[in-house]
Formats: structure tokens, sequence, C-alpha cells
């Protein structure tokens, strides 16, 4: 297998290659794409451009020589290290050149008609190559590590991720950030909402449908709802369906995998998981609790 771009058109030269790819996994109509992999070859030499906004998280590894230019300016001419992250805006030409690559890397392809709060300050943004932040480290990490364990995370937790990981990369380049509007959601809207996350509890919910429910743009519902919560979307979801869980398991006989797949979960691993780590327990140890003879 050749090292080749998810997405976008041009022309790669490589010697020497080997390539794995580690986990991928898209979202909303492919408007979020995830791509991990294992990329080393002896030189290299791209020439790429995408539909996507494109931020790449170097997870381990190393070159001898990373040079990248656009605009036909040299941006970057040093070595790849571990932890270091590059942005490149959706349509903008990058050129690299690599050579000793012995690289694992996380990327995430981001549709610039994706509208979600933040993003939209992606498209001026210039191309920025091995820049630093912590949050973006961790956020893109957590998710290669739930997709290593086989879990897909659901649509509303990727879109709260990009979102974040969209503001925090504008704040490298000194970007101005959206103003935040205050306030809670009013009790008729709340309950509105409610009313569909619990009706919907089985399906991929995303931020976008519980905002339309709202009637309100995105950024705004979202700041609002977890003022009105404490929790973000996503997390109030989560919780949600782990508290169904609870009743099932407690007031019946229905198997844990049917009740995995009855409020929405992967798989029953994913449910074991997120139910031990917002309960402490396995919902296996919490029915006996309620039922010995299970």
């Amino acid at each position: 297998m050749s090292f080749k771009p998810l997405l976008g058109d041009g022309r790669i030269r490589a010697r020497n290659e080997e390539t794995a790819s580690l986990q991928t996994a898209s979202w909303i109509g492919s408007s979020v794409v995830f791509d991990s992999r294992r990329w080393a070859c002896q030189e290299a030499e791209i020439r790429w451009t995408a539909p996507h906004h494109l931020i790449v998280l170097t997870d381990g590894g190393s070159t001898s020589r990373t040079s990248i230019r656009t605009d036909g300016k040299t941006l970057y001419d040093g070595q790849d290290r571990p932890g270091v992250l590059t942005f490149v805006p959706a349509s903008a030409e990058r050129v690299g050149f690599y050579r000793d690559v012995d690289l694992s890397y996380s990327a995430v392809w981001i549709d610039p008609e994706l509208a979600l709060p933040g993003l939209e300050l992606l498209r001026d943004m210039p191309v920025l190559v091995n820049r630093s932040d912590a949050v973006i480290g961790t956020l893109l990490r957590s998710l290669r590590t739930e997709m290593s364990l086989g879990h897909v995370p659901e649509t509303v937790y990727v879109e709260h991720l990009v979102a974040l990981i969209g503001l925090r990369m504008t704040s490298l380049e000194g970007s101005p950030r959206l103003a935040a509007s205050r306030g809670r959601l009013s009790r008729r809207k709340f309950e509105r909402v409610r009313d569909y996350i619990e009706a919907n509890i089985a399906s991929d919910i995303s931020l976008s449908e519980v905002a339309a429910i709202a009637g309100m743009p995105l950024d705004t519902f979202a700041r609002r709802f977890k003022e009105t919560t404490g929790r973000p979307p996503y997390a109030y979801i989560l919780e949600e369906r782990i508290r169904r869980a609870e009743l099932l398991l407690r007031e019946t006989g229905m198997a844990i995998g049917a009740i995995a797949f009855r409020l929405g979960f992967s798989s029953q691993s994913h449910f074991t998981t997120t139910f031990r780590r917002l309960k402490g327990i396995t919902p296996r140890a919490y029915r006996l609790q309620f039922s010995p003879e299970s």
C-alpha cells in the first residue's frame, strides 16, 4: 500500500515506502474524517490540495528533514517530532519534502462548509507547521485511543471535539475568538430538546439536530445548553443513556448486549466501558447488586 491522503488531489513521489492504516472513520456525510496511520520511507515529495481543512498531529517517530512550502515560500525546514501540529486550510496547496521518514500521525479533515462554532475562522488562516497545543493534542489522542479500542464516537461528541479543536487552532495564530452569548435556554426550549433526546435516545443524535429543535445557532445553543444543565449536550445525552441503562438493568432481564443496542451504543464493549467510566462498576456487577441470581 502506498501513501495517499484520504481527500484531495496532487502528486506523490516516494522511495522505499511502507504505510499502514491504523484507524479511519467519518461522520456527518464525511464532513469530518479521521485518519490515523504509520508512514515510513527513505524520501518523499508531496504536492497536494484538498477540499477540506486538514489538522495533523505527529503521534510518534521523526524525520531527518521536513521542508514545507506554500505559495512559493518555505514555511518550515527542520525535523518532525512527536506532539507537533500542522494545519492546512481547504484548497491551499501544500508542497512537502521529507527524508528518513518513520512517523505515526492522527489527521482530521474538516469540511469548510460544516456549520460549527468557530470553524468559519479557519477559512482565513494560513498554513501552520510544527505548532504545539496541549489541548488539541489531548483531544486528537483521545479520539485515536477510542478508535483503537474499537469504539466509534457518536456524532454529537465529534462535533464538540471538532469545534473545540477549531477554536484552539485559531488561537495559535492570534485570531479573534467568537464572542460568547450568555444566558440559559428557556424552559419551553429545554423541554423540547429534552423530549427530542428521550425519543431518539437510540439514534446517533447530532448537535445540529438538537440545535434545530431549539431553533438556535449551533454555538449559541451549545453554550446555553451547558449553562442550563451544567453539561455540554454530548455529555448530557451519554448520561441519559446510562440512566436508562441503570433502569433496564435493575428492572428487566434484558441481555446486556440488547440494552447496549437499544440505547444507541456501537457495541456491548463500548457500553460496558462507558458504564464503568461513569458509574465505577460494570453493567453486570451493577445488575447483580439488585438481582444476585442473575
